[in-house]
């Protein structure tokens, strides 16, 4: 049996669905949404590279390493894609990575409803020991998500990667461990509770 397998994730600010050639158009419309392929501190696919990046995605699943969702929103809208990646079975580990969302989306209760989907699945149903989040040191928006949420900084890597526009990446490496995921649902749940 496949681990993880796929499964659809859902609660009231969002869907998680396997990923899909049939989001294409859906997933093209998000990525327009803010030209998101232009920053240059992230991958974000480009509307004419969303096929090889579906392939790509669906090739990675296909050998192990990744299991990617299309995200919907609550009114049904396609707004990104988000992974487990780098799946280490043996101890039990995934990174929640290669997250991106349509500007709309941004600054909603959408990334934290992700985000406690995503958690819940692999710590209740998956048994992992800890989950693992990464980014470039200056996205400093994404940094800040990946805080709030309740991870803890590991570290650094230095000079990690080299960026598509040639320039050398430092990734900064946070996780949630097994043990502070019971404060980390409760955070998460009053964090999509409370009214705004």
């Amino acid at each position: 049996m496949t681990w993880p397998s796929p499964v659809t994730l859902e609660g009231p600010c969002a869907r998680l669905v396997p990923l899909s050639h049939d989001h294409a158009e859906g997933l093209r419309e998000a990525t327009r949404d803010g030209a998101l392929w232009q920053l240059w501190y992230t991958a974000v696919p480009s509307p004419e590279g969303m096929g090889a990046e579906i392939d790509r995605r669906l090739s990675l699943h296909a050998a192990g390493s990744m299991l990617p969702w299309t995200v919907f929103d609550a009114a049904g809208r396609i707004v990104g894609m988000t992974t487990y990646m780098n799946i280490d079975r043996s101890n039990r580990r995934v990174e929640i990575g290669s997250t991106w969302y349509a500007a709309s989306a941004q600054r909603s209760p959408l990334n934290t409803q992700c985000k406690r989907l995503l958690l819940a699945h692999a710590f209740d149903d998956l048994q992992c020991i800890a989950v693992e989040f990464r980014t470039h040191r200056l996205n400093t928006q994404s940094r800040r998500a990946i805080e709030r949420l309740g991870a803890q900084l590991d570290g650094i890597l230095r000079a990690h990667q080299v960026s598509p526009n040639g320039t050398l990446r430092d990734t900064a490496v946070y996780s949630i461990t097994a043990a502070e995921w019971p404060t980390v649902k409760a955070h998460l749940d009053w964090q999509l509770a409370k009214p705004r």
